[in-house]
């Protein structure tokens, strides 16, 4: 089950993810999740948005430069453990994690956890033969 994911890219500049966070708000885009990775010259930002067609449209109408890409969100047990269960999974089916971040929860709820895999059919095979629930983007957004 995959969910896609907007990747932007930004100028690492002051004002710069501000302005997305203004343009997805005019939108009326709600930001499920969202990871910022920076380097000297540029950061790239990723979302989980509930309209994900709409907010690329909007953000390349206003000279966003962004794509859509796919990822794998993971509920983890909410226990001491619960990460190092769905990592050793990972780990024992030889799947390289490119990238992870979490989804912000309630204290009552399962943590999310969204990867990007490099062999991300396998990652999912193995995490579904561990019994570990794999979320789709409905039940994301539900």
């Amino acid at each position: 089950m995959k969910v896609r994911q907007l990747s932007i890219f930004l100028e690492n500049r002051v004002g710069r993810l501000a302005g997305v966070a203004q343009l997805l708000g005019e939108a009326g885009i709600s930001i499920r999740a969202l990871s910022v990775a920076d380097t000297n010259d540029f950061g790239i930002l990723r979302l989980l948005v509930d309209d994900i067609v709409k907010a690329e449209e909007h953000l390349r109408r206003n000279n966003v430069v962004c794509r859509i890409n796919n990822v794998t969100v993971v509920a983890v047990d909410n226990r001491p453990g619960g990460l190092a269960k769905v990592l050793t999974v990972l780990n024992q089916a030889a799947v390289n994690i490119e990238y992870m971040y979490a989804v912000a929860e309630s204290s009552n709820q399962r943590p999310l956890l969204v990867f990007r895999f490099t062999e991300g059919e396998a990652a999912v095979a193995a995490l579904k033969k561990a019994d570990i629930k794999i979320i789709n983007e409905e039940q994301l957004f539900a």
